[in-house]
């Protein structure tokens, strides 16, 4: 398969699977979005193996083992297979870019820990899996944009462990529902919350409080990365502020919403998107 080809793959599951990763957004530099969209379908494809539901979790360590022995090998410049379209196009960004694979490696470890870990004690362990599961993506967009700057790393950390929590405050009931509890223990503690109370039909004033700190918490991450915008330029400046604003948008909703993400997820919608438009042009 050629590269042009293998971009093309990655640039489709791309849009088909966008999110909130800056993939096949317009205000995203042409040149970056192809390595964009394969390291999102590499990342992509990677969680899919490990939140597929029905999959024996030994199954799904072991497909995430495999993808790291082919990163592995793409990183010492073997050839990928002909039909792996994901580490062709991967292996070329890498080398374009000059990415450290360590970061595509950190990611990893972070899915696996997805498969083995449901529970979290401390605001430690939530922020290293987030240091593992968010914070690689933004290093990574930073560097396909030919970003290289320690400072420009640590805002870029800190929206995107922003980003990460804001998702799993959104997601709150949905992961509750599959088995998932990313709020840490001494923070449910800390209000008097027990797991207990998740099994009643409405939110109790112990979790509110509860969700209200993780808020907080995460607007305080926003507010320490919001210069990263400010070390790139163009198209990529106006997709990183409203990146930044959208994750601060859905903390708005969560408060809007009297902090009860256990029966309703906020989402941004087209009003939300004007809203978001304004702002990143008023910045």
């Amino acid at each position: 398969m050629s590269k042009s080809a293998a971009y093309a793959f990655c640039e489709q599951l791309a849009r088909e699977h966008y999110e909130n990763f800056p993939v096949a957004s317009l205000l995203l530099p042409r040149r970056m979005r192809p390595h964009i969209a394969a390291i999102y379908a590499f990342a992509r494809t990677a969680d899919d193996f490990a939140d597929e539901p029905g999959r024996d979790p030994a199954e799904r360590l072991r497909l995430l083992a495999d993808f790291r022995e082919r990163l592995q090998r793409a990183a010492a410049n073997e050839r990928p297979a002909d039909d792996d379209h994901i580490f062709i196009a991967l292996h070329d960004t890498i080398e374009r870019c000059r990415l450290r694979v360590q970061l595509l490696d950190d990611l990893l470890s972070a899915f696996e820990q997805d498969v083995r870990v449901s529970r979290y004690s401390t605001w430690t362990d939530v922020l290293d899996y987030c240091r593992r599961s968010a914070n690689p993506v933004g290093r990574l967009v930073l560097g396909v944009a030919g970003i290289h700057d320690a400072a420009a790393d640590r805002a870029s950390d800190a929206v995107c462990t922003a980003l990460q929590l804001a998702n799993f405050w959104q997601d709150f009931g949905r992961d509750w529902r599959n088995g998932r509890l990313y709020v840490p223990a001494e923070e449910s503690r800390r209000h008097g919350a027990s797991e207990a109370g998740l099994d009643r039909p409405a939110l109790g004033p112990e979790w509110t409080a509860t969700i209200r700190g993780c808020v907080e918490r995460t607007r305080a991450l926003f507010a320490e990365g919001r210069p990263v915008a400010d070390f790139v330029d163009g198209r990529l400046r106006l997709e990183l502020r409203a990146t930044w604003l959208g994750g601060v948008r859905i903390l708005e909703k969560i408060e809007g919403m009297g902090y009860d993400t256990l029966n309703a997820r906020p989402r941004l919608r087209a009003a939300d998107g004007a809203r978001i438009a304004a702002r990143v042009v008023l910045w």
